[in-house]
């Protein structure tokens, strides 16, 4: 638990930095962008200025970024002129690059097919268009995202290691806490099961030795402790569970014989208190596992369907194999289960209002399973309808 608080922790700050650190690189990015796109338009205008001259001092040629221009005259002559970086003799690729900046609706843009940059005015004897060469601006810009992705990668690390380090000191006091708590529950159960265990032995050599009046008195006390044992078992077995501690040694196991031999001892439960056990179990479904945890799971489902299961309703079980998984679904009729009452089934001592809770009972089993189905790297849940309430597994299947 206290591990997936700690991922927790560091996927909400690594959330929050890596927007943080994508909003700034972006608006580096960006900025840069309009800079570089800013200067080649004060570029072009100075070129298109410097076209009314006619003078030798041609555009491109005092330092800054290259560029030439075309002047287009009403009856079609074009007048070109620029700095010695273009190659202005091939008459037909200028024309087709002066044709396509005037082809355009905008008086600036980026003619991509031609890598120019080019800016295009209106005079009352000719239209003026400065061309200026954008592979230079590209490339830069290209560098310019190499290195931002670079930083931005090697800050993400540098972030994500501070980020895991200061996890672990904002979630030691929880840890600490959360073990402290668990190390209770565990001595506490056994510091119990032992004065329950004399009790329970004390209260059966009691009976038979005492007259008839006091032996109602007697029967309470084993009834109580028989049912305060088990609270005491079922708090040991969740306090085990999340401690982490007590690992469960997998062994390959027939998961279909598992389920046929609980459900065979359920028959006779089912029939005492007037329910019909059904089952429908597939052959062959072997797994990795703890046999007895898995009889336990199932036969706190089959216990919690036969509580609440309408009499003489049918109780139904089934076991199917899918392609890597097996499903297990234990299946009563009765009331619908309200959506909210569903998402605290798992909850430990939970117990739902109604009908629900009018049966023996400490809120623990299905806690239990929850627990057991975890530790097997398989899944739990719960629908409920008008039609009936079901409980499915899935469990990993193995070859």
């Amino acid at each position: 638990m206290i591990r997936k608080l700690r991922w927790k922790v560091v996927a909400v700050t690594m959330t929050v930095v890596t927007a943080v650190l994508l909003l700034s690189l972006t608006a580096v990015f960006l900025s840069s962008r309009a800079a570089m796109e800013s200067r080649t338009r004060e570029q072009l205008q100075q070129a298109l200025q410097g076209a009314l001259n006619y003078g030798p001092a041609q555009p491109g040629q005092d330092g800054g970024i290259p560029c030439w221009t075309a002047e287009v005259f009403a009856g079609g002559t074009v007048r070109v002129s620029g700095s010695s970086y273009f190659d202005l003799d091939d008459q037909n690729e200028l024309l087709k690059i002066v044709q396509a900046a005037l082809q355009r609706r905008e008086d600036s843009g980026l003619l991509e097919s031609y890598h120019m940059r080019y800016l295009r005015e209106s005079g009352p004897l000719s239209i003026r268009i400065a061309f200026a060469d954008s592979s230079l601006e590209q490339s830069t810009l290209r560098s310019l995202t190499g290195t931002t992705a670079l930083i931005g990668v090697a800050a993400f690390l540098v972030l994500f290691g501070f980020s895991y380090l200061l996890s672990g000191v904002v979630t030691r006091p929880v840890e600490k806490a959360w073990q402290e708590q668990q190390r209770f529950l565990s001595d506490a159960s056994h510091e119990l099961k032992t004065p329950l265990t004399v009790i329970l032995s004390s209260a059966d050599l009691l009976s038979g030795s005492l007259p008839e009046t006091a032996q109602g008195y007697v029967d309470n006390i084993r009834s109580e402790s028989r049912r305060m044992k088990k609270l005491v078992e079922s708090m040991l077995t969740l306090a085990r569970a999340d401690d982490g501690g007590h690992k469960l040694v997998f062994t390959p196991l027939d998961l279909s014989d598992v389920v046929t031999d609980t459900a065979l001892l359920f028959e006779p439960v089912a029939f005492e208190s007037g329910r019909q056990l059904l089952y429908n179990i597939q052959e062959g479904l072997r797994t990795s596992g703890d046999a007895d945890k898995l009889r336990q799971l199932v036969s706190i489902l089959l216990d919690n369907a036969i509580k609440y299961a309408p009499e003489h309703s049918p109780i139904r079980l089934t076991l199917t194999g899918e392609e890597k998984s097996a499903l297990l679904t234990v299946e009563n009729g009765g009331q619908p289960i309200p959506p909210e009452v569903i998402s605290h089934l798992f909850d430990r001592f939970y117990r739902a209002d109604g009908s629900r809770s009018d049966t023996e009972g400490f809120g623990l089993g299905l806690s239990i399973a929850q627990s057991i189905v975890k530790e097997h790297r398989g899944a739990i849940r719960c629908e409920s309808d008008h039609r009936s309430t079901r409980f499915l597994v899935t469990l990993p299947l193995t070859k």
